[in-house]
């Protein structure tokens, strides 16, 4: 651990160090998890008590005080998915993974762990695999889960499958073009956009295959994150008119060329999207 590194996330943090949770949120980022030297620091530079530190480190489930691995993968164990055979599917998952749940594979790759509930018990045995959810999970289910983990989970067959085509989007409020032909996603010019979430702010270019949830980002954006999106142009953040009906999150807006709207879901994971042809624009 690099002691310089975490006194620069001190910093990006303006410093306001009574932000625990966005300070430690960063350290993990950086190190996919939350060592003891970069705890001991931080306790030193905000004069917090390493005690309290740790106490907030191990209160949310989110944060791990070991290295994870590169897939996290959740097993839920709770009343409904364990009467359904959860406890098999972990066993699955231990003996193809190799390591015992609450651990992390010697390649890195995967860490495996069991969680109480992950609030959808009727869809049980639930695993989620980087904020992917898997339903109705059965023995033979967990060498599929594993094999699709490996080869992308946000992977899409762009060229062979017939429902994903091209788009080209302007901002819903400045109707500036959006698509970045310099900056290809999937072999085809980029949607370029500005995202932030929690206290990270930067460029984002999405795939403009309607139907691919490829992106690259300058942060890594975690599991789950709602992220507020921006044009680039005008500045202004692109609200959609409706919640995702899949989460409930927001959806962000963009005006398609010719005529048309299309909606995508902020929240990372989420597949929700919706492309209104015969929607107004400019």
């Amino acid at each position: 651990m690099d002691r310089g590194e975490v006194l620069s996330i001190l910093e990006r943090h303006d410093g306001n160090r009574s932000g625990l949770i966005p300070i430690l949120e960063d350290i993990q980022a950086r190190y996919n998890h939350l060592p003891a030297e970069a705890l001991t620091v931080l306790a030193e530079e905000t004069d917090r008590s390493l005690t309290d530190i740790y106490g907030v480190a191990t209160f949310y489930k989110s944060f791990s005080l070991k290295p994870r691995g590169k897939h996290l993968c959740s097993v839920c164990t709770g009343t409904a998915c364990h009467v359904r055979g959860a406890p098999i599917i972990t066993e699955e998952f231990e003996r193809r993974l190799e390591t015992n749940a609450g651990d992390t594979t010697p390649d890195k790759e995967f860490t495996l762990e069991t969680v109480n509930c992950l609030g959808a018990c009727a869809l049980g045995p639930i695993v989620v695999v980087d904020g992917h959810y898997f339903s109705d999970v059965n023995s033979a289910g967990v060498k599929r889960i594993i094999k699709k983990t490996r080869a992308g989970l946000d992977k899409v067959q762009v060229k062979a499958d017939r429902r994903i085509f091209p788009v080209s989007v302007n901002c819903s409020r400045c109707n500036h073009s959006l698509m970045d032909p310099e900056h290809p996603v999937d072999e085809a010019p980029s949607i370029r956009v500005t995202a932030s979430f929690g206290r990270k702010h930067g460029w984002m270019r999405l795939s403009s295959l309607y139907g691919s949830h490829n992106l690259e980002c300058e942060y890594e954006i975690p599991a789950d994150t709602v992220v507020h999106v921006f044009c680039p142009h005008c500045h202004a953040e692109l609200k959609g008119a409706s919640d995702c009906p899949d989460c409930g999150a927001p959806m962000i807006s963009m005006i398609v060329r010719g005529g048309g709207i299309v909606q995508v879901c902020t929240r990372r994971g989420c597949k929700g999207h919706m492309l209104d042809l015969n929607g107004g624009g400019f």
